[in-house]
Formats: C-alpha cells, structure tokens, sequence
C-alpha cells in the first residue's frame, strides 16, 4: 500500500473514531436528559423525610422516581429551587415564602399544599402561664416569620401585648406591654426544643420536640388555633414545568395517603396537625 494511500486511510479512521466519540457523547447526554426528566427532585427539612419518603414509595407504582434531598437549615431549599437545582421543595409555609420572595425577588411560588401544625408554650418548670416568674427567659425562633409567630402567640395567650396582632412580621421592638419583664432569646427554629430543659417557656413546634424527646406535645400550657396559612407547601419556580404531571401526582398522594396520616399522627400528636387543603 502506498504511503498516499495509508494516509488516506489513518484520516478515514480518525474521521470515523470522532464521529463515533460525538455520536456516543450526543446518546449519553440524551439518556442522561431523559433520567433526570423522569426523576421528581424535592428538597426538605429532616422532619419530613420519612413523610415525603413514603409518598415517593406510592407514586412508584405510577413510574414516578422521587430523589429527596435534605438541608439543615430555611434559605438554602429556596436558593436550591430557585437555580432549578431542584424541582421543589417543601419546608415552608405562606408567610415564610412571602417573606422570602420579598426579601431575595426570587421567582417562586406554592405550586400545592401539605399539612400544618400547631405551636405552643411549653414549660418543664411552671405548670401554668400564671406561675410564670417575672424575668422568666422565653426562647422563641430568630427567623422573622416565626418570631412574630411566637410574639402573636404570646400576645392571645395574655403574657405581652404588641401593636398588630395581625403584622406577620412584628418583632421585639413592637412590644408596647411587658407586665412580667420576660426575657427574650431568640435561636434557629429547631433549636427551640433542645432549650425546654433550661428555658422558662419556650415556643415550641411538636415535631421538633417529639424529634428532641423533651416533651409530649400535647403539654402546652397554651396553643395557637388552626390557620390554614401555616401549612407547609410544596414550593416551585413560577415557571416550572411539570413533566407528566410528575409532581402534581405527589402531591394528591401525599393529601390522600392513609399512610402520611398515621405518621402526622405519630410525629406531630393526634389533633396536633391540620390539612391545609381542605
């Protein structure tokens, strides 16, 4: 063969091992595309992580794959969402997303509803809001929502009284009466629970303090009444979308399931928790 012709043919091989590489780089990302398309991604907080895991184990049988993500702390599930690392997310409640959107103008929005949960004042040490010493320390949440959560708790419970019981956002600074002079710690909404041991009166959310084993939820010496704008939602992009009504499906799972009932029941406390959609 000559020199001309075995170059001809080195060429014809290279030509034909780039076309193979490019054609097999083209299948792999297409089959990668169609996987990810066809897995539903939600990002959670632990406490909803067995929750979430036994919708995602019913919608299997409908072909739906669910890859659950947790995160430790409120701003990343949003950040998460909002960069479309993730389909949705569920962890938050209307207030907390208004406030969020309001605060980082991300684009998102509650694409469906899950189930809500009381709060309350918990004490190990008093018996009674009555027995409550003057410079008792209360611990409540520091995130804006859930401090003014607590404040306007506090407030119908006739411990303080602030300006609006109906601002969302009040914070410490909108207390007008303090007859007691109670102490204000502020800590991350999960922490609340771990201080029931050395606090006065914590505001407490139940599955927290069924997490931490410190008390029976049902022990509040004062309870919020049910308001649908605290349920928790499944939060997406306004412009998601739902690819074969993947997430839709979910969603009806998770408020039908006879299964998510018997685990609120467990993790929150019978009577403790709400639907939201209804």
């Amino acid at each position: 063969m000559s020199q001309v012709s075995k170059l001809n043919l080195k060429k014809l091989l290279i030509g034909l091992t780039v076309v193979v590489i490019i054609a097999g780089l083209i299948t792999y990302r297409y089959v990668q595309n169609q996987q990810q398309d066809n897995v539903l991604t939600i990002g959670i907080s632990p406490p909803y992580a067995e929750l979430l895991q036994t919708v995602a184990k019913e919608v299997e049988k409908d072909g739906i794959h669910v890859k659950l993500v947790e995160f430790s702390d409120w701003q990343a599930p949003n950040v998460a969402v909002q960069n479309g690392d993730i389909d949705a997310n569920f962890f938050q409640q209307s207030v907390f997303l208004k406030n969020a959107v309001q605060q980082t103008h991300y684009d998102l929005h509650a694409f469906g509803i899950g189930s809500g949960s009381h709060v309350g004042l918990y004490s190990k040490q008093y018996k009674s809001l009555d027995a409550l010493p003057k410079n008792a320390r209360v611990v409540i949440p520091s995130d804006p929502v859930n401090s003014a959560r607590a404040l306007i708790l506090l407030h119908r419970a006739g411990l303080i009284q602030i300006k609006d019981i109906h601002n969302e956002l009040s914070t410490l600074q909108d207390i007008v009466a303090n007859p007691k002079q109670l102490k204000f710690l502020e800590v991350e909404g999960p922490q609340t629970a771990l201080a029931y041991d050395d606090a006065d009166l914590i505001f407490g959310f139940p599955h927290y303090l069924n997490m931490a084993k410190k008390a029976d939820p049902h022990s509040a010496l004062f309870l919020d009444p049910v308001d649908k704008k605290y349920a928790i939602l499944f939060v997406t992009r306004k412009d998601y979308v739902d690819h074969d009504k993947k997430l839709e499906t979910f969603v009806k799972a998770f408020q039908n399931s006879a299964k998510v009932k018997t685990i609120l029941d467990r993790d929150f406390g019978t009577g403790m928790w709400f639907e939201g959609w209804k």
